[in-house]
């Protein structure tokens, strides 16, 4: 329902915190799908979450450890968080 709110007024930028985090995994891809399509569409999302699953179907992964922005590189590295 959250979601549902915040795309009512069709906002160029969707900040999104843990968007799946008490989601079952089948309703949870249906997010991810969903951002997907409003990305494809021209909206940005900042996505913040812990899911490696989340993270690999973003176009690009910036991630933060003890505070600091890690170089790019370090994407893949979510899985062991």
């Amino acid at each position: 329902m959250a979601i549902a709110r915040a795309l009512v007024a069709r906002p160029p930028l969707l900040l999104a915190d843990e968007p799946t985090g008490n989601l079952d995994a089948r309703t949870g891809e249906g997010v991810i799908a969903l951002f997907k399509e409003l990305h494809a569409d021209g909206m940005t999302l900042l996505i913040v979450t812990h899911e490696a699953r989340v993270s690999h179907a973003a176009t690009r992964v910036l991630v933060l450890r003890e505070g600091r922005l890690a170089p790019e590189d370090a994407e893949r590295s979510m899985e062991t968080l």
